[in-house]
């Protein structure tokens, strides 16, 4: 229940700038794809306060992190009573007292930057405030009954698009669009139980999809925990199988400390990763197909699927059914309007062929953008197609924990020290 740091809550989302065509760009406008008008505040986090001084019992792990924890109030981590300082001010009255306060931007967590604790910050999210501590994680969210609390089939506050709607206020910090779409897909139905999750040493999490009976595609920068590149994890398939790593594929330009602190690398952030079992002879698995070397206007006209192990849907694999890109962009990256949140990283965005599906893209990061809404960005698999061919045969990669193909060292194993994602 607890959101972390890193590659673990990195998002996705979209942009509706018109741009010419003679700079390379082709626009959702020119086609006349909608063109969502929301804006998602992933901006670079605030250093977090130190918070109220210690009184009362802080005895839970999850104490002092900003984020109520109590099970009445909170997310239900903590024992009660056990979650104090980041609980008090629920309890005695929301206020202003945080450093961020009245900044004009929500710094409360999960729907804000994290840098205050929750209840502090009550001018810049009175309009978001409702949404504390819910989420969709109940099993049977997404299905138009609200089956919340006491004699329902789920949780207190976990069934909220049910109870409460999904229209989503511009300020959130998420990539819906004004309204929330997604569903719970079925898990044994195809392309989803291609779909899985990546648990790193490191200790994060991201989304990956079989490509080949042993391979997996996700984004390059799920493998940097820590900021410093670590391949050693697992893949947990959608119906719970499981298959270790062994072996990796990154660009070798790809470097963390850099695509974390600009846009000039953003179509390098992918990672093909190889397993020690061949889910994909019993599960199936994509294909992977260069959409947009058909052509701009080609690819913003083709539907596109996406699902993802979100941060606010639990264990559950949720995803769009029909969604859109909306700026192809030269260095193998587009924007899409698929709403997509935390957790969403590395997953796939998906298109029909023929009686199968393709891969033609990954989830990846966000992008600044002075005269709108952030721009959100996904890796094409113009940037990797290519290179699956090679890997798939084993002749490329780089053996987790030694030497690539060659005796060649790993690459990205001196990337420098950790700094925040911008996903």
């Amino acid at each position: 229940m607890r959101l972390l740091a890193g590659a673990t809550t990195i998002a996705a989302c979209l942009f509706a700038a018109h741009l010419a065509t003679a700079s390379g760009l082709v626009s959702a406008s020119d086609i006349s794809v909608r063109a969502p008008a929301v804006e998602k505040q992933s901006v670079p986090r605030k250093p977090g306060g130190a918070g109220a001084p210690q009184r009362g019992n802080d005895t839970c792990r999850w104490a002092r992190d900003n984020e109520c924890d109590d099970p009445d109030i909170g997310t239900g981590a903590c024992t009660m009573g056990t979650d104090y300082s980041d609980c008090r001010h629920l309890r005695e009255g929301e206020n202003d007292s945080c450093r961020f306060a009245r900044d004009g931007e929500c710094d409360e967590p999960n729907f804000g930057t994290g840098a205050c604790t929750q209840g502090t910050d009550r001018t810049d999210c009175g309009e978001i405030s409702w949404m504390r501590n819910q989420n969709d994680s109940c099993a049977t969210a997404f299905n138009n009954v609200c089956e919340d609390g006491p004699g329902g089939r789920c949780a207190p506050r976990t069934d909220r698009s049910d109870c409460r709607g999904r229209t989503r206020p511009t300020s959130i910090n998420d990539h819906f669009f004004g309204r929330d779409d997604r569903i719970l897909v079925n898990t044994n139905e195809t392309p989803w139980r291609f779909v899985g999750r990546l648990h790193m040493d490191g200790g994060a999490t991201c989304t990956a999809t079989l490509i080949a009976p042993n391979v997996v595609v996700t984004a390059a920068h799920c493998l940097h925990p820590s900021g410093s590149l670590n391949a050693a994890g697992s893949f947990e398939a959608s119906g719970g199988q499981n298959a270790r790593i062994t072996a990796y594929l990154i660009d070798q330009q790809f470097n963390y400390q850099r695509f974390a602190g600009s846009d000039d690398i953003d179509g390098l952030d992918w990672a093909l990763l190889r397993l020690d079992q061949p889910l994909g002879d019993t599960l199936g698995y994509a294909g992977v197909h260069n959409l947009t070397g058909q052509g701009g206007r080609t690819a913003l006209a083709t539907d596109l699927m996406q699902a993802g192990y979100s941060w606010d849907t639990g264990d559950h694999l949720s995803g769009n059914l029909r969604c859109r890109m909306a700026t192809v962009y030269p260095d193998n990256t587009f924007a899409h309007e698929c709403d997509t949140t935390r957790g969403d990283s590395g997953s796939s965005f998906l298109v029909r062929s023929g009686q199968g599906f393709n891969v033609i893209g990954v989830d990846s990061s966000f992008r600044s953008n002075p005269n709108g809404p952030f721009l959100y960005i996904a890796v094409s698999a113009a940037g990797f197609a290519a290179r699956v061919p090679d890997f798939v045969a084993g002749r490329t990669g780089t053996r987790v924990g030694g030497l690539g193909v060659g005796g060649k060292p790993g690459v990205g194993a001196g990337n420098p020290t950790p700094v925040r994602p911008r996903r």
